[in-house]
């Protein structure tokens, strides 16, 4: 529920007595509403604080999908291709590329990214995948404090800039100040919808079609943007939740068959 503070306007009525009447108590006048237009959101911080009260210890612990992915430039489809993902919150994360035994592929790990080709390591970087992991399930695996701390140490969103607004049709909070990063969560189920990146390129991607999954959802379909050119669509099929994830598919120092 949103930590929103209202303020009433009262105000006193009062009738006029006849003098040999002995004086009456004025009935307390109605409330006046406060138009919607002046409440008060709540600060990113709450709404972190109900995101994580709703979802901690009930979202689903690994989720694995088929991904077809749409590469664009210049606004014309490149290529498309298939791509197999497995995530085990609240930090592991693996795309096999191609065909599930191509031995092309990338592992994330916390903040380091792991690239296999052939089955060979061919670089290894400080990567956490611009947080997705992260704000797409795995904040709700820390406890809040953490969870704030990251949000606003790590990813550099203020948590201290909140509004309230519409997105796609459906309401939404959107925090972080206008013209940095920011995070557009839908206001009844809690998720992000939108997230925008601000560097030296602007990233703007949004999640959509989302389905409920084992306590917790999923965005089925992403739209990726960059200096406002769409760069990559997503769309995810047979996907699964709370399936066991063995740490050999995670384990960067070899490429472990991921079936």
């Amino acid at each position: 529920m949103s930590r929103i503070f209202l303020i009433c306007l009262l105000s006193a009525a009062t009738s006029a007595i006849p003098a040999a009447a002995a004086p009456a108590a004025a009935a307390p006048a109605a409330a006046t509403p406060t138009p919607a237009s002046q409440l008060t959101p709540p600060s990113g911080r709450a709404i972190v604080k109900q995101m994580h009260d709703r979802y901690s210890g009930k979202w689903y612990q690994s989720f694995t999908f088929v991904q077809t992915t749409e590469v664009y430039r210049n606004d014309s489809l490149r290529s498309t291709q298939t791509w197999h993902e497995f995530i085990r919150f609240p930090d592991r994360f693996r795309m096999d590329f191609g065909p599930a035994d191509s031995a092309n592929a990338v592992i994330f790990r916390g903040d380091s990214a792991y690239r296999f080709r052939n089955g060979q390591l061919r670089s290894t970087m400080i990567n956490n995948n611009e947080g997705l992991i992260f704000l797409l399930g795995g904040m709700f695996f820390y406890p809040l404090d953490q969870t704030i701390h990251i949000l606003s140490d790590s990813l550099h969103y203020d948590l201290s800039e909140a509004k309230e607004d519409n997105w796609e049709g459906r309401p939404v909070y959107i925090i972080g100040k206008q013209g940095a990063n920011q995070l557009f969560i839908d206001k009844q189920d809690l998720y992000l919808v939108r997230m925008i990146k601000v560097g030296d390129q602007t990233m703007d991607a949004r999640f959509e079609d989302y389905q409920p999954f084992a306590g917790g959802w999923s965005e089925t379909k992403c739209r990726f943007y960059i200096n406002g050119k769409l760069i990559q669509v997503e769309a995810y099929k047979d996907c699964k939740a709370n399936i066991t994830l063995e740490d050999r598919i995670f384990d960067p120092s070899k490429l472990n068959r991921s079936w």
